[in-house]
């Protein structure tokens, strides 16, 4: 009888086509370990075979890109001999299955993508999306998380800078936890994965393996049903102690010339590690599993292979210098296991307990993961919505009442009570003005005057209206951020969060995001280096928004020019940086204040947002701003409202400024491509500004503990209380 069922077939995600193509590549049906690895090779997570063919089309060269996609991490050039090395992933599904440990290992995994490289870790950063408040699991979600993330980078010992808290009904049954690592290198020590060399040892270095995240790659690449929770054995557990040896390990041993090739071991474990390494490098491995460190009696070679046992890395060793590495890995009291070896064969046999238990060809498993295309994944584009005329929108009858309404709604409130619990200012080199709360998080290069300037953003309201015109606003977002603190922007990595692409609407909000996302990357010479696919974000059919999460990162030359969001000295002049036309279509002021979730979001003029990003760029540079916040959700009077508050200044707003636009658009309106900064030169800005075509214009001045707007006047002491009191009444509720 044969041992591989349809039912095993399809429990290991497999389609028939799929697995008739497994058999064409073996000649014969495979067994059960090899089913498997067929299965995490080849699964959504693994061998992003839905998106592949779109992904190819992002821009991903520039004279600093060092390594764009394809390796654990993207490397840029950061000058004087020195490189950021960087990356984005989810750990969406573990971590609402187990909201610690599904956090704390996405923190733990990214980071080994990044120090695998020969980077030391100097910041990381978080995305998170989480449900309504109102769901029952959505409190127990967030506690998770956030202890997760905090417990683990803070033991680790690198700061969590920045990143972003969202709240949405449309994530109560999948909450995104995107996890960001950022790290510095030098750029003639740095490490890849390809394996070469017949002979070479492959060395298992690291914590022992268990049995925990058995399948967490085939997992991720499913949607959820109602029986979540039992997959709890799939998640993963992290030891961020352990976590901190292997860093300071895997750096000593850099130090040497002992390594050729290295890869951490993250999702399919030990099976994508060695399969990866040795297509890279054209080689074949062979294993012997009875080597591999266990901290469980009786594992199976499937167990073993599909583990996903965190603190683990797998490397490949020059000849001969096998006792240095073990002297350096054991010093740091990790396990040290020579496991096999390469060959020059392009199979991987793997043998346990004396008997070969799998025998797979290299290349054709891993060279013929699917790509679907247009007829295996059909597409349809997302129907363009009315645009809403300002107009059309109720006016508030108190702006400033309704400022501090959507001050303390969940997407805007301060998120000061997940912040406190991580540790910012640890290695000492976090920048006091790029502390979280910013438009940017920026980190000074030891030892240097450089720092590195890093953000995270999506807007997934603009992205469900427009796939492309999001694609393009998260892009030009990230881009504003990094220019708002004076950094020259560089690069980026994505984590593209979506629902089921075998659906065509799923797969064309996909389409549209990545449209965008490459039309605002080539316009802004802004390319992506690296970066994640999470799909199958849904519960019983209910996607997600579609959220392509942007991570960035900027460069400042000179870290004293840096500039934060808060006004230094009452009676600077606020000037407004681009075009305001009152755009509410999607905006947080219609769905805050209205209840609709309705309209075209804003459009994103590429060569506008180059145009002003390039002129606010240098007047920082210049000396001429002495803060400056980017404009997006609630428009200019949240802007000025973050503002305020972060300098502990009022300010009067000149509400003449708004000129034909009717005012409540003008106030609250998510018009693109616009910044507000502080000046002591108004006249002198407005004037350099007209000389490039920015439009500018003086609207207001900074003074005094209110803002004032007309004869109506908000205590700062009143709207700080809105702003950040609701997120800890929030998590207080029992």
């Amino acid at each position: 009888m044969s041992e591989i069922t349809p039912e095993i077939v399809a429990e290991h995600g497999l389609s028939p086509a799929e697995y008739d193509k497994v058999l064409e590549i073996l000649g014969r049906e495979p067994n059960l370990t090899e089913l498997g690895i067929f299965s995490v090779m080849w699964s959504e997570h693994c061998s992003y075979k839905s998106s592949k063919h779109w992904l190819k089309t992002l821009p991903t060269e520039a004279p600093w890109v060092i390594c764009g996609p394809g390796e654990n991490a993207g490397i840029i050039d950061i000058g004087d001999g020195q490189a950021a090395i960087f990356k984005m992933e989810s750990h969406n599904h573990p971590s609402y299955i187990e909201p610690y440990q599904g956090a704390a290992t996405g923190v733990g995994g990214i980071l080994r993508d990044v120090f695998t490289m020969g980077a030391r870790p100097v910041a990381n950063l978080n995305a998170l999306r989480f449900g309504s408040p109102d769901h029952p699991k959505t409190r127990h979600l967030v506690d998770g998380v956030v202890a997760g993330i905090g417990g683990y980078g803070n033991c680790v010992g690198v700061p969590t800078v920045g990143g972003e808290c969202d709240f949405h009904p449309a994530y109560d049954g999948n909450i995104l936890v995107n996890a960001m690592t950022v790290g510095v290198a030098d750029t003639d020590k740095i490490f890849y994965s390809a394996a070469s060399g017949v002979g070479n040892s492959i060395v298992y270095v690291g914590s022992k393996t268990g049995r925990d995240g058995i399948h967490g790659a085939t997992m991720a690449s499913a949607e959820f049903a109602d029986d979540s929770d039992a997959k709890r054995p799939t998640v993963q557990v992290g030891d961020p102690f352990t976590e901190k040896l292997l860093i300071e390990a895997c750096l000593e041993l850099m130090n040497t010339d002992c390594i050729v090739a290295i890869q951490d071991m993250g999702a399919a474990g030990l099976t994508s590690s060695s399969f990866e390494m040795a297509s890279k490098g054209g080689m074949g491995v062979e294993l012997n599993l009875d080597n591999v460190p266990q901290r469980e009696t009786g594992m199976t070679a499937y167990e073993m292979m599909l583990s996903e046992s965190q603190e683990r890395m797998l490397l490949v060793l020059r000849p001969g210098s096998e006792d240095e590495a073990r002297a350096v890995i054991e010093k740091w009291e990790l396990d040290f296991a020579v496991v096999g070896e390469l060959t020059d064969t392009g199979r991987m046999v793997l043998r346990h307990k004396g008997e070969t238990v799998a025998d797979l060809p290299i290349d054709p498993l891993a060279l013929a993961s699917p790509e679907y295309d247009e007829v295996e994944r059909p597409w349809v584009p997302t129907p363009a919505r009315a645009d809403i005329e300002p107009s059309d929108v109720s006016p508030p009858s108190d702006p400033l009442a309704t400022l501090a309404q959507l001050m303390e709604c969940p997407d805007l409130a301060s998120k000061r009570w997940i912040w406190e619990q991580y540790d910012h200012m640890v290695m000492g080199d976090t920048l006091g003005l790029g502390r979280p709360g910013g438009d940017a998080a920026m980190v000074r290069v030891h030892g240097t005057d450089k720092a590195l300037a890093m953000t995270s953003d999506c807007t997934p309201r603009y992205c469900l209206a427009d796939p492309v015109q999001g694609g393009r606003q998260a892009v030009a977002e990230a881009w504003r951020n990094l220019t708002a603190v004076g950094a020259r922007p560089l690069a980026i990595t994505d984590n593209m969060n979506f629902g089921n692409p075998e659906r065509p609407e799923i797969m064309g909000q996909f389409v549209g995001c990545i449209e965008g996302m490459r039309e605002a990357c080539n316009t802004l010479d802004f390319p992506v280096v690296s970066g994640n696919v999470s799909l199958y974000n849904e519960t019983n059919g209910n996607a997600i928004l579609p959220t392509p999460t942007i991570g960035a990162v900027g460069l400042l030359d000179d870290s004293s020019k840096a500039i934060g969001i808060a006004p230094t000295s009452a009676g600077q002049a606020l000037v407004l940086i681009g075009e305001t036309k009152g755009h509410l279509g999607s905006s947080l002021y219609l769905r805050e204040i209205e209840g609709r979730e309705k309209g075209s979001p804003p459009p994103v003029d590429l060569a506008v947002e180059r145009r002003n990003g390039d002129f606010v760029r240098a007047e920082i540079l210049a000396g001429n701003i002495t803060a400056c916040h980017d404009l997006a959700d609630g428009g200019l009077l949240v802007g000025i409202a973050e503002m305020a508050l972060a300098a502990g200044l009022g300010a009067e707003i000149d509400h003449a400024a708004a000129g034909d636009v009717i005012l409540h658009a003008w106030l609250f309106g998510e018009d693109q491509a616009r910044y507000l900064v502080a000046t002591d030169d108004a006249y002198g800005l407005i004037a350099a500004a007209a000389a490039t075509g920015a439009p500018a214009q003086r609207v207001g001045t900074f003074g005094g503990d209110a803002l004032q707007l007309g004869d109506a006047q908000l205590p700062l002491s009143e709207l700080r209380h809105k702003h950040e009191n609701w997120l800890p009444a929030f998590m207080a509720k029992v």
